[in-house]
């Protein structure tokens, strides 16, 4: 070991490995010594300038249960101020949103862009937990991102649907109809969604038994087509086409709505199809104030074409 320490004057500690690994004794190279000096110098400072230190218990600094820092700075502090930074820059997008219509949103590009990015959010805390993240509709609700609209998909029909909320209602037939008639029903909008017509004998079952007064007489939902272009309808499903309100859709579902109907009362078995209105109503209820609203038809407007 050290006695027999074959590299003499060197400063090692006499441990070898290896016949010439050896442990030495030379001190830090300087650079090193102030790099660790100056960061522990640094972690001085930091405690001083901001807030690091846990008051004891029972005791506080300033009212807070922390050092707070000779410099006042928190996290939240600097949170709150970048908000207003993003506010300031949205305000005057907001203010000229506020004065306009929808249909001039629409038109201005510019504004255009900035009210979808804006209503991505919007979107996302109140509308995507049912029609999903791209209103591509969960389980059981609507498809935002087609062209199928039940109510109409005009700026002025989504705007009614998201302040007054919609409650979709279809008679039960289970005691109205026999079985056979709800059987020939059910295969004849089955068969409307698969490109057929409909024989002489479904198209008297269908209006005999008053399905035309929601459906419409082509069973497409639409009651009257107005001069202007406007559609009448009371939002019953459009059943020539291969989109379907309550999925998977086929004849199955077909007869189960037909049996059952939505939303009525007592029947065990109904559709539910319910929205809830995101007016604001009163200080403490509602959701969305009339520009938010605004800005959330412009986006789901332009989910889904707006047909």
């Amino acid at each position: 070991m050290a006695e027999n320490n074959p590299y003499p004057g060197e400063n090692n500690t006499g441990h070898f490995w290896d016949d010439n690994l050896r442990e030495l004794t030379n001190p830090p190279p300087r650079w090193w010594m102030i790099a660790f000096w100056a960061s522990v110098a640094w972690w001085v400072l930091y405690a001083i300038l901001y807030p690091m230190w846990p008051a004891l218990p029972g005791h506080n600094v300033d009212g807070k249960e922390f050092t707070p820092g000779i410099l006042g700075w928190t996290s939240i502090k600097e949170y709150k101020k970048g908000v207003e930074q993003v506010e300031a820059v949205r305000a005057q997008y907001d203010k000229q949103i506020a004065g306009m219509t929808a249909e001039q949103i629409i038109q201005d590009p510019g504004l255009l862009q900035y009210t979808l990015a804006s209503s991505k959010v919007l979107f996302g805390d109140h509308c995507a937990a049912c029609h999903g993240s791209g209103g591509q509709g969960n389980p059981g609700y609507p498809v935002l991102a087609d062209d199928d609209w039940l109510y109409g998909g005009t700026l002025a029909k989504i705007t009614e649907s998201i302040t007054n909320g919609r409650k979709g209602a279809m008679t039960a037939h289970v005691n109205i109809l026999s079985d056979a008639e709800i059987d020939q029903l059910a295969n004849f909008v089955a068969g409307m969604s698969q490109g057929g017509k409909g024989s002489e004998a479904d198209w008297a079952l269908f209006n005999a038994k008053g399905c035309v007064a929601c459906h419409g007489p082509k069973a497409t939902g639409v009651i009257a087509e107005l001069p202007n272009g406007e559609i009448v309808t009371v939002g019953a499903a459009n059943l020539t086409d291969s989109i379907w309100r309550f999925r998977p859709g086929g004849y199955e579902s077909a007869k189960h709505t037909i049996t059952y109907g939505v939303n009525q009362p007592g029947v065990a078995q109904t559709r539910n199809a319910v929205m809830p209105s995101f007016a604001q109503q009163g200080k403490l209820e509602g959701r969305l104030t009339p520009e938010q609203i605004k800005m959330l038809t412009v986006y789901v407007h332009e989910l889904g074409g707006g047909k």
